[in-house]
Formats: C-alpha cells, sequence, structure tokens
C-alpha cells in the first residue's frame, strides 16, 4: 500500500478517534465528577457522611473498573443497541467508552479531593458555608491540579479503549490496524498506525501534565 493511499485512511481514522474520544471524556467527566465527589462526601468525616450509600457507591466502582474493556464492551451491546440505536460505528463506542472510563476517573477525583487539607473545609465550614459552596468554592478549586491530572491519565486510556473498540467495528485506528494492518498483512500501515497513537498519547499527556503544573503554582 503506498503512501498516498494509507493517508486518506489515517485521516479518518485519526479523526473518528478522535470524535470517540473527545465525546467519551465529556460524559465521563459528567458521570465521574460527581460520582467521585459522592465518594468523599458520603466516606465517615466527610461532609454527608452515609457509610452505607458509599459502601453501595464503592462497589459500583470497583465493579466497573474491575471488568476489562473488552468485556464490558460486548456485555453491554443491548444498552448501546438501546441508547443510540446500533452497536457497532462510531458514536456506539462511545457509550461502552463512557462506561469503562467514568468509574476508573471517579477514583482518581476521590484521590484528588482527599489531598485538600482538612483544615480549609473547616474553615469554610466555620463561617457558616453550606455544603454544595464547600464542594464548588473549596474542594474542587483546590484540587485542580489533581484533576486535570487524573483526566489526562483517563484521556490516555480511552485512547487505549478506543483502539480496542476497532476489535468490534468501532472505527477510529484500532479498526484500521486490524482491517487493514492485521488482517491485510499490511505491515507498514500498522506501524504507522502505532506511530499516530503514541503521538496523540504523548501530545495530551504534555498538555494535561503542563496544565495542571501551572494550576499548581497559582
Amino acid at each position: 500500500m503506498t503512501w498516498e493511499e494509507m493517508f486518506p485512511l489515517l485521516m479518518e481514522s485519526t479523526g473518528q478517534t478522535v470524535q470517540m474520544v473527545l465525546w467519551s471524556t465529556l460524559f465521563t467527566v459528567i458521570l465521574g465528577l460527581p460520582l467521585g465527589v459522592a465518594l468523599v462526601a458520603t466516606d465517615r468525616g466527610g461532609l454527608l457522611p452515609s457509610p452505607a450509600l458509599n459502601r453501595v457507591l464503592g462497589l459500583i466502582v470497583n465493579i466497573g473498573r474491575s471488568l476489562p474493556f473488552i468485556v464490558l464492551m460486548i456485555a453491554i451491546l443491548p444498552l448501546t443497541r438501546l441508547i443510540v440505536g446500533t452497536t457497532i460505528g462510531t458514536i456506539a463506542s462511545v457509550v461502552p467508552l463512557t462506561l469503562g472510563a467514568a468509574p476508573f476517573f471517579a477514583r482518581l477525583v476521590e484521590t484528588a479531593l482527599r489531598e485538600v487539607g482538612r483544615d480549609k473545609v473547616q474553615a469554610a465550614q466555620a463561617m457558616g458555608a453550606g455544603r454544595v459552596t464547600i464542594v464548588g468554592k473549596v474542594l474542587l478549586p483546590e484540587a485542580m491540579p489533581g484533576l486535570v491530572a487524573g483526566l489526562t491519565v483517563t484521556v490516555v486510556a480511552l485512547i487505549s479503549y478506543s483502539a480496542m473498540a476497532g476489535a468490534i467495528g468501532g472505527g477510529g485506528l484500532g479498526d484500521l490496524a486490524i482491517r487493514y494492518g492485521y488482517q491485510r498483512f499490511e505491515t507498514t500501515l500498522m506501524i504507522v498506525t502505532v506511530v499516530v497513537l503514541v503521538v496523540v498519547v504523548q501530545l495530551v499527556q504534555t498538555l494535561g501534565d503542563t496544565v495542571a503544573r501551572r494550576l499548581a503554582r497559582n
């Protein structure tokens, strides 16, 4: 396969991967951030202590994190079809990507929030701040460098997951590597696909690290 033949395929597949990762990142934050906050808030000594609810949330998160992504993706095919009307293609891959990454991100959110000094929360409480105010104006802003670092790790994981989504017709670079690189023995295309994935991951990691460092200095 010549470069003129490979380039359009690479551009299309890279665009599909970016689309999958961006949408799944958005929904992962929407689901994972509140879940991580709830894990901290309902723990003993939290803003809204509830050991029973905390155990339930922790169990849900642990189950979600323990399932290999390829197994999760196949197991929720009926749910994917129910939500988007199909089980193949770029949009369909967003559903398992989100459900696979949200529990992972929730734990990273929990870890970042626990690093916020207890004295800052107590000071806010002493001034009469409510729970929502403490979360929105103390916990989240103070934990922002850790949250950005956690989101960066999650996005990198999503890029890896998106490559696996190609195994069942999810599109993207993983699908390109399987259909052309592996099944058609296009070794050059396989190598180029791997290089593109490495470059994308490196760009994401560098951007995330830079933002997290700047936030930590403020």
